[in-house]
């Protein structure tokens, strides 16, 4: 199983990025796929996740309104479209896939199977 982050990059306060997650090994449709942060010095923190087989993604409170996440299944892929990027949304952003997960276990990074190598955002003020 493989996952590959893509898209990050450094901006400024107010501009848009797009990430992608590419998978293979594994149908995104069927499983739970999530995208998470790590900004330095802090734990890793959940962003956005789709349930198994539905498209209808949920998001931490801080993201709300300005991230949309998305999915592919004809790519196998998922994505992230953060809009209104703010200076505290600077992290390495990670996808991470688990097709067993309940759900009050999606917001907890261990109990996730599967990981990509995370990509940088960087926004400045």
């Amino acid at each position: 199983v493989q996952l590959q982050a893509s898209g990050g990059g450094l901006v400024q306060a107010g501009d848009s990025l797009r990430l992608s997650c590419a998978a293979s090994g594994i149908s995104v449709r069927n499983y739970v796929m999530s995208w998470f942060r790590q900004a330095p010095g802090k734990e890793r923190e959940f962003v956005s996740a789709f349930n198994r087989g539905d498209n209808s993604p949920f998001y931490t409170d801080s993201v709300k309104g300005r991230f949309t996440a998305s999915r592919d299944n004809a790519k196998n892929t998922i994505y992230l479209q953060m809009n209104s990027l703010k200076p505290d949304d600077t992290a390495v952003y990670y996808c991470a896939a688990d097709r067993h997960l309940i759900r009050s276990s999606y917001s907890t990074p261990g109990a996730y199977g599967y990981w990509g190598q995370g990509t940088q955002v960087t926004v400045s003020s």
